[in-house]
């Protein structure tokens, strides 16, 4: 049924930056082992909402804070004191229509699909 065996949740604010907006870097506090292509789970929805690459990540440095709005569209960067990593995303494709799915209790960032 899904393309791809990993699915990321990510809250609707930023799923629009990510689809609409150009957003290109998804902030978290820890790295990440997964990269290439993966669904996104819209927070709360128990919904796959669209796919993206993610192609790499790095710590951002204070001054990327400011000066990469751009990149991850957090305009206050004050919020991003424990958020130092940028997750790289490529091609980002919103679905026409979601695809409903299920997970067990307790996933807050990965679900295996």
């Amino acid at each position: 049924m899904f393309k791809y065996k990993k699915g990321l949740i990510i809250k609707k604010e930023w799923l629009d930056k990510i689809f609409d907006e150009g957003k290109v870097w998804e902030m978290r506090t820890t790295r990440t082992k997964n990269t290439g292509l993966i669904h996104i789970i819209e927070s709360g929805t128990g919904m796959v909402v669209g796919e993206v690459e993610i192609t790499g990540w790095h710590k951002i440095s204070e001054e990327e804070k400011t000066s990469a709005i751009d990149k991850h569209h957090v305009n206050d960067p004050s919020l991003l004191t424990k958020w130092n990593f940028a997750w790289h995303l490529k091609n980002a494709k919103r679905y026409d229509k979601p695809i409903p799915y299920s997970h067990k209790p307790g996933a807050v960032i990965w679900v295996n699909l």
